[in-house]
């Protein structure tokens, strides 16, 4: 297939690239720094990237602890889930001290109790004004303790409480993270997957229409090609902004891998889909691309969409695979354009038309 061919081309090239870093900095062709110099040449991670251009300005090199530590924090498999148990420690603990004060409250209060029945039954037992006196202050004394200890507490829970909302807002910035494209900073393909097989049950039980869009950026291996990685990067962050702009609250904008991005539109017939999607073709052609570091004009961006909705048979899959039909016939019939399940060019097409 054509797009298979592409793909293994865009990809080659990563992969020289990376091969080319560690050869210039005479490092271990390891799988690691393989990894490392290859999610660089990507640029899915800016966040990585600035930071080995900057130890590399700082040092000139990449000794082995920068590696290691680069790897832990933006590429490691387990680096989320220890981030997630960091966090799930640190709330227990939280939470252990809390209990820890309630139950030194709890005792404060008893022997409080037990102090006024002890006071009670001597005032009841007291003759003269100056056992009656002593026992009051006695009273005050044992108030005002209890009184600083409540206040100690509610101290201490106010203070557990703002900290136990910024570990929340650290574990929904956790999960955030792991549900979305560092690039393009749209939902992955994790969250879409999930989404959209939620996003059927859903329609099914109430009875609504559910629309599925899937988008390629046209000649994106050109772009890459003949300015470099980081003008592709630039291109596809500009049509995931115009695929942002050009969808409601309930819509969801993925990226569904490489310079393909999906938008999963629920209650959303096929007739208003096809609308949304040429909104987001016509946004992406107006913008003109510019070398940033140069100034350079490199023409526009062009998007082919096809758009399916889903049928009462329909899985996941065959959503998607009809969906990426009508895709890919819109890019055999001269791409620039959007393209639906009903187009007899798609309809024509039979099976054909899921390759290119």
């Amino acid at each position: 297939m054509a797009e298979a061919a592409d793909e293994h081309e865009r990809t080659m090239a990563f992969a020289e690239i990376a091969l080319g870093q560690i050869k210039a900095l005479r490092q271990a062709a390891t799988p690691r720094n393989f990894e490392i110099w290859y999610a660089y040449a990507t640029g899915y991670h800016p966040s990585l990237n600035q930071r080995i251009n900057e130890t590399l300005k700082n040092s000139g090199v990449l000794a082995e602890n920068n590696l290691e530590n680069i790897y832990a924090t933006y590429l490691s498999p387990t680096r989320l889930t220890e981030r997630i148990d960091e966090v799930g420690s640190q709330v227990k603990g939280e939470i252990e001290q809390v209990m820890s004060m309630i139950d030194s409250a709890a005792g404060s209060a008893n022997s409080y109790t037990e102090s006024l029945a002890g006071m009670s039954e001597k005032i009841g037992q007291s003759k003269d004004r100056e056992g009656l006196r002593t026992i009051v202050e006695s009273l005050v004394h044992t108030a005002k303790e209890m009184e600083v200890s409540n206040i100690k507490l509610e101290e201490r829970l106010t203070a557990s409480k703002r900290e136990i909302l910024d570990l929340h807002a650290n574990l929904e910035a956790v999960r955030s993270e792991s549900l979305t494209d560092p690039l393009t900073q749209l939902a992955n393909r994790k969250f879409f997957d999930t989404t959209l097989e939620n996003a059927i049950a859903e329609a099914r039980a109430k009875n609504e229409a559910l629309s599925l869009m899937l988008t390629d950026i046209d000649h994106f291996k050109n772009f890459n090609d003949n300015f470099g990685h980081l003008t592709g990067d630039q291109v596809l962050r500009l049509v995931a902004m115009s695929m942002k702009q050009n969808v409601k609250g309930q819509d969801t904008t993925a990226r569904y891998g490489g310079e393909e991005f999906a938008i999963i539109l629920p209650n959303t017939v096929l007739r208003s889909a096809i609308t949304v999607a040429d909104h987001i073709r016509r946004a992406v052609m107006t913008k003109e691309l510019m070398k940033r570091s140069t100034g350079e004009h490199l023409g526009r961006v062009t998007v082919s969409i096809g758009v399916a909705t889903l049928h009462k048979a329909d899985t996941l899959q065959s959503l998607i695979e009809r969906t990426d039909g009508c895709l890919y016939a819109a890019k055999r019939h001269g791409r620039n354009r959007v393209m639906c399940e009903t187009d007899p060019e798609v309809t024509a097409g039979g099976t054909a038309m899921q390759v290119a």
